[in-house]
């Protein structure tokens, strides 16, 4: 169990970053996630809007525009605890969840599951240089993505945090029901998970 003073600390710590800093930061993390190839054959990606000192994927998407299919999470109402993808477009029209995050309001064929997605950039608070993450504490996405443990062969979606140095700690004691991430990208390293 993550200790909640760890979650508070890192929290703080990105939010304490100037408007500058984050900038700087989303920019070079895009720079350097695009230079590594592990974006290369993904077609369907899923990203997310940054609240509280996240790092902004949106360079990203910018850089990658044309090329891709992107999507956004949203809460799914009738599997509570878990996430649906809505595909992101000109005409996508945003409301806010139970927790005051915009949203896509779109239903119907825009929603993926998580296994229809080829890589999902996943937010974090905290991550250690093994690939291990420390969320919000809610689980949505561990819940989300639990169907990755029971397939060793399963090769998609894969996952990719997001994350500013600051919130780098030595080391995170994974509980069974996390996910790790193939690779963290910040904007002074690449850190990929060792099989």
């Amino acid at each position: 169990m993550t200790d909640p003073l760890l979650r508070r600390r890192l929290r703080r710590a990105r939010l304490a970053l100037s408007q500058r800093d984050q900038r700087d930061h989303a920019e070079s993390v895009c720079q350097r996630l695009i230079s590594s190839g592990l974006m290369h054959a993904a077609k369907r990606i899923a990203l997310y809007l940054p609240i509280a000192g996240e790092l902004d994927p949106s360079p990203i998407r910018a850089r990658l525009q044309g090329r891709r299919r992107w999507y956004l999470p949203v809460l799914r109402q009738h599997a509570p605890g878990r996430l649906w993808f809505v595909r992101l477009d000109a005409s996508s029209r945003f409301k806010r969840n139970r927790f005051g995050i915009p949203e896509p309001a779109a239903r119907g064929r825009k929603i993926l599951t998580p296994q229809g997605l080829d890589l999902i950039l996943v937010p974090l608070v905290g991550f250690d240089a093994q690939c291990h993450r420390i969320g919000m504490g809610a689980g949505f996405y561990d819940r989300s993505l639990a169907f990755l443990g029971d397939r060793q062969h399963w090769q998609r979606p894969r996952l990719i945090g997001l994350a500013h140095e600051c919130q780098r700690v030595d080391h995170i004691e994974p509980e069974p029901w996390d996910r790790p991430m193939d690779a963290v990208v910040t904007e002074r390293a690449l850190y990929q998970r060792q099989i």
